[in-house]
């Protein structure tokens, strides 16, 4: 499945606007981590634009061991890889990050949270106006943006990045499609 595919296909099944805005952020922010990894944009931009598509169909808050194995349900003729990340962006579903990919869309996915709630509580709400050292404050007040887990953030570590270069690899890709999160 190529990029517009994937994304015909999250608006198949994907109604909410800004459900469908992180998607994108996350798809961004796997492809700037695939670029300086060396590894393949595509499989891990898909993988970051499809990783929620089950969101509507699972009632994730009462079932959440569901989400991403309906989704890898949905997608069985999407590549093992794409799949494989799906499902470990959810510790939920029991699988454990192995690859590089699986590693990236777990700790990216809390991030992009992080990120938009950093820029909602501007007065100019523009992406453009913050800074890493923004995001890095943000992340240290534990009251801030609660749903964006720090610890599974922090599994950056496991890609060989310190918190301050993958927040700033995250902000520059999410900064780089500001039209497309109306940020």
């Amino acid at each position: 499945m190529n990029r517009e595919e994937a994304f015909q296909f999250i608006k198949k099944y994907v109604k909410n606007e800004n459900s469908i805005k992180h998607m994108l952020a996350v798809e961004a922010v796997m492809r700037a981590l695939a670029e300086k990894l060396g590894e393949d944009r595509e499989k891990w931009g898909v993988a970051g634009l499809l990783h929620d598509v089950d969101m509507e169909i699972v009632d994730y808050r009462n079932n959440p061991q569901k989400h991403g194995k309906v989704a890898v349900e949905m997608l069985e003729e999407v590549d093992e890889e794409i799949r494989g990340a799906i499902l470990a962006h959810n510790p939920e579903t029991g699988k454990k990050r192995e690859t590089l990919i699986e590693k990236a869309i777990f700790a990216v996915d809390p991030l992009t949270g992080l990120i938009i709630a950093s820029v909602l509580v501007t007065p100019e709400k523009k992406i453009g106006r913050i800074t890493t050292q923004s995001v890095m404050n943000r992340f240290k007040e534990k009251s801030f943006a609660k749903g964006a887990n720090r610890e599974v953030i922090l599994a950056c570590k496991e890609l060989g990045m310190d918190l301050e270069e993958f927040i700033s690899v995250s902000l520059e890709a999410m900064q780089g499609i500001e039209e497309d999160l109306g940020l």
